[in-house]
């Protein structure tokens, strides 16, 4: 399995309407993939919060939908499309993520469980997720997951028993907090002997610098591939039976007792 991860610039320099064409043709360029992965809320910012309620979108057909749709039928990959604000029929907002087939059809959506701000930003302005998600891609079953998320164990460990060996996280993390992006990642992957996909924006978008270093970890939780600062594609190969392999050789998880 081939997987690029698009670490793309989020900045408020560029329009959301023009960022959503461009990033469209990246994913175009990624035809020789199985896997394309954009980072966390790419069209408006993670930390845009005063743009969420302009920018808010169905995650069904918004534009974003219907212009990654698009652009992953025409690659002929799956495409793990990052986050929109989503609005839902009611009018709650969601930090919400969007997985595309080859075909460009939706497969699946993921409202971020774990909202960051403190009482603030995020936290207070979106509503919470009240389900895992899981997507069968050929060779191996992804769970999936938003940024904040990466700090709560629990939550891949329920990803895990659902049959995940592969974690998809899509990103917008702080450059200040990079070293705990890396760290909790490569923990993710040694607890549940799992694959970690996880792509960061870079840029500043409402003043906070990204952390970019998007990272491919391995279930023995070996870095396989680790990005810099500035925009950039990230591809690595995974070989997905090194998930069995991995959990038969060295069977922590049989071991389990809470």
């Amino acid at each position: 399995m081939r997987a690029s991860l698009l670490q793309i610039d989020v900045n408020p320099h560029e329009s959301v309407a023009d960022r959503r064409v461009r990033v469209a043709e990246l994913v175009r360029a990624q035809s020789g993939s199985d896997l394309v992965v954009l980072p966390e809320l790419w069209p408006t910012g993670a930390f845009a919060y005063e743009e969420f309620e302009a920018n808010a979108e169905s995650a069904a057909d918004g534009p974003t939908a219907e212009a990654m749709a698009a652009a992953a039928r025409d690659a002929g990959v799956w495409l793990h499309a990052g986050s929109v604000v989503e609005r839902a029929e009611d009018g709650t907002l969601y930090n919400t993520a969007l997985v595309f087939g080859p075909d460009g059809g939706l497969r699946r959506t993921y409202r971020k469980i774990h909202r960051f701000g403190f009482d603030q930003g995020e936290a207070v302005m979106m509503g919470g997720g009240q389900e895992v998600a899981t997507v069968r891609l050929p060779d191996a079953v992804a769970g999936l997951a938003t940024c904040y998320d990466l700090r709560f164990p629990e939550l891949f460990r329920r990803l895990t028993d659902e049959g995940a060996g592969l974690f998809v996280i899509c990103a917008g993390w702080p450059a200040r907090r990079r070293e705990h992006w890396t760290l909790l990642a490569r923990a993710r992957a040694v607890e549940n002997q799992a694959y970690v996909l996880a792509c960061c924006s870079t840029g500043t978008h409402g003043g906070v610098p990204q952390a970019g270093h998007s990272l491919v970890v391995d279930p023995w939780g070996e870095v396989r591939g680790e990005a810099g600062d500035g925009e950039q594609i990230l591809t690595v190969d995974l070989d997905p039976a090194k998930i069995a392999k991995t959990r038969e050789d060295f069977p922590v998880l049989r071991d389990r007792v809470l």
